[in-house]
């Protein structure tokens, strides 16, 4: 197949391509250039998704089997990119995300479940629709919190710079909530299995881990990923209705239980994440966090220090 890769120079994208070049298939990448292709033999084509005009300009004249839309996070996005390629690829498929389920008492997420209207991700839950009501031979992804090497959010990393500089883990509540991580490398498997799986166009599927962990145990676990003694870790609960951060982020998980249920995914896609939390925890902290040299960098705790004093 000839495949299209919204972005894939970040994180899930070289993952995907890297799976999908070895497969055997000719990947092209549409992004604005600002990072190198790190797969050799990918086509990049250089342009700004957010501008409708240089999305039909640089694109209108490509043909692709199959799109991967990584990086669309508002209907807006994704829109101009359907229209121009309607009745023309066999396969588009959708990054979403497991954040645009309404928070409910029953858990695990499912794919049928409500959607919330106000969730910061609805942009990603209206692209779904339209994309159905279009009737593009779509598949979505719902992925949980994505982790591994070349994460560019600060999910694992948050807990490895304080643990490296035996520094105490402040964590919201009493640490029992509930949430899940799914390797990235898991993640761009599943994403690769749904091309040429009839079953998978018009469906939506959860992906992540196969386990769910709470803050503590997260906390844990990244201890044993850098090498100490999670029985040594120095934990703090805190409440944090009792601080106002403005805009600084005090920690990187939603208060609140937050995990889904993937077994529709390993049914139909015969998919099976391969990294257990510790397994995946250490491939980031080894891969990723030393070879970045991130402890001898200058962290910022001035939140953690504010918590920590009361």
């Amino acid at each position: 197949m000839r495949i299209l890769i919204m972005g894939g120079t970040r994180f899930i994208g070289v993952y995907l391509t890297k799976i999908l070049v070895e497969q055997g298939h000719e990947v092209v990448l549409f992004n604005r250039g600002n990072k190198p292709v790190l797969i050799p033999g990918v086509k990049q084509i250089k342009g700004d998704r957010t501008n409708s005009h240089d999305l039909k300009d640089k694109l209108s004249s490509e043909s692709f089997d199959a799109i991967f839309d990584n990086n669309g996070r508002e209907l807006s996005d994704t829109q101009p990119l359907a229209e121009i390629f309607a009745g023309k690829v066999q396969h588009f498929v959708y990054m979403s995300s497991a954040g645009v389920y309404l928070p409910s008492d029953l858990l695990p997420h499912r794919e049928g479940d409500r959607v919330d209207p106000k969730s910061r991700h609805k942009g990603k839950h209206e692209t779904e629709a339209y994309l159905k009501q279009q009737g593009l031979p779509f598949t979505a992804i719902r992925p949980t919190y994505i982790y591994g090497p070349l994460n560019y959010n600060d999910v694992e990393a948050w807990f490895f710079e304080r643990i490296v500089r035996d520094r105490p883990i402040p964590i919201p509540g009493n640490g029992a909530y509930i949430t899940q991580l799914g390797h990235v490398q898991d993640l761009a498997k599943a994403m690769a299995a749904v091309l040429g799986n009839p079953t998978a166009v018009g469906k939506i599927y959860n992906i992540s881990g196969d386990r769910y962990v709470t803050f503590d145990g997260l906390a844990r676990a990244c201890a044993v990923a850098t090498g100490k003694s999670p029985e040594e870790l120095e934990i703090r609960h805190y409440n944090p209705n009792k601080f106002d951060f403005g805009k600084q982020k005090a920690f990187p998980f939603r208060l609140q239980h937050f995990f889904a249920d993937i077994n529709l995914a390993q049914q139909e896609l015969q998919w099976q994440p391969e990294y257990d939390l510790i397994s995946g925890l250490k491939d980031s902290f080894e891969r990723d966090y030393l070879v970045k040299g991130r402890t001898n960098q200058q962290i910022d705790f001035s939140v953690d220090d504010s918590i920590l004093k009361s």
